[in-house]
This record gives C-alpha cells, sequence and structure tokens, in this order.
C-alpha cells in the first residue's frame, strides 16, 4: 500500500511538471519528506497526505486509490480506504474517477479530539459537511463554528480548515469536497 501510494505521489507529481522542490514549496512538505513518500520509506500522516495533495491541486482519494473507468464503481466497505490518526478516522466514500477531483469522506472523531488544521486547498474547491452525529467545532481561518447532530454547512475551501470534538461522545460528520 505504501509502495502504490509513493508511485501515485509520484506519477500525480510528474503529470503536472512538478520538481520536488516546486511540490514541496506547494504543499509545505520538506523534499526530504516528499522523496521519502514517494519512494515508499515513510507512510505519511493524515494532514500530510492532505498537504501533498493540496500541493498537487488534488484529492487524497486520488493519491490512494488508482482511478477506474467504469460506469458503475461498487466500493464494499472493506475496500474503502481509510486514513486514521489517534482519535480519528476519515473513510472515503467515493471512487477516483478520471476528469473528476470529486472525494466524499465520513470521518469519526473522538471525543476531546482535535484532527488538526488543514491547509487551504485551490481557489473555487468548495466543502459540503453534515454532522450525523455528536458534537463538531470546525475553524475556518480565524472563525470558529459549532455543529450538532443534523446540522450542515457549506464553505469555500480555500481557507485553513480545522476539525475538534469537544463533546462527550463520538462526532461523525460526511464532508464532500470539490477540488478546483
Amino acid at each position: 500500500m505504501i509502495a502504490d501510494l509513493g508511485v501515485r505521489v509520484r506519477e500525480e507529481r510528474r503529470l503536472r511538471n512538478l520538481t520536488l522542490d516546486e511540490l514541496a514549496t506547494a504543499s509545505g512538505v520538506s523534499r526530504s519528506m516528499l522523496s521519502e513518500v514517494e519512494r515508499g520509506s515513510r507512510t505519511p500522516t493524515v494532514l500530510v497526505l492532505d498537504r501533498i495533495a493540496t500541493g498537487l491541486g488534488t484529492s487524497v482519494a486520488r493519491l490512494l486509490r488508482p482511478e477506474s473507468p467504469e460506469r458503475r464503481i461498487l466500493l464494499r466497505h472493506e475496500r474503502q480506504d481509510v486514513a486514521q490518526a489517534d482519535g480519528w478516522q476519515r473513510r472515503i466514500l467515493s471512487p477516483v474517477v478520471p476528469g473528476v477531483e470529486f472525494e466524499f469522506m465520513r470521518t469519526v472523531i473522538e471525543p476531546g479530539v482535535d484532527a488538526g488544521v488543514f491547509t487551504p486547498h485551490g481557489p473555487g474547491t468548495r466543502e459540503y459537511l453534515a454532522v450525523e452525529s455528536g458534537t463538531l467545532r470546525l475553524s475556518l481561518d480565524d472563525e470558529v463554528t459549532e455543529l450538532h447532530a443534523g446540522d450542515s454547512v457549506y464553505y469555500a475551501g480555500d481557507c485553513h480548515h480545522g476539525f475538534a470534538n469537544p463533546g462527550a461522545e463520538p462526532c461523525v460528520y460526511y464532508l464532500v469536497m470539490d477540488v478546483r
């Protein structure tokens, strides 16, 4: 899996005619870390993987899974890619389709966990979020909003965005990202 990730990162970087130094500048990830990821000798954290995807102008899903040209794609639960860190898990529910930069995710954040702040995506990127259960503290640049079960929000993805669960129960939310 990690070797496949490295190959896809390298392919996406080369498709965009970027050097390692240029991707390092665009993503905020060091050249040495990028090189290790591409060689398959280092597994990036979810935040680092997101920064790499953002620097490439693509989605995490595209880095984790190859494109599928089929008209109908079934992703059984056990075949869905999962990115996780201490206290939270992000499951990618959408397939990678040629010419489409779209990602549909289900995230679970345990009580009291701060998943961190994600870097801005490219201008025009849109994100739609809906909370299924629990409480989510969403920060968009310097603005913080608390969302509860049943709440939803749309926001431009070209800002710093952070996700934390200040509540006493797990927070489950769905996020759709249309990358530009």
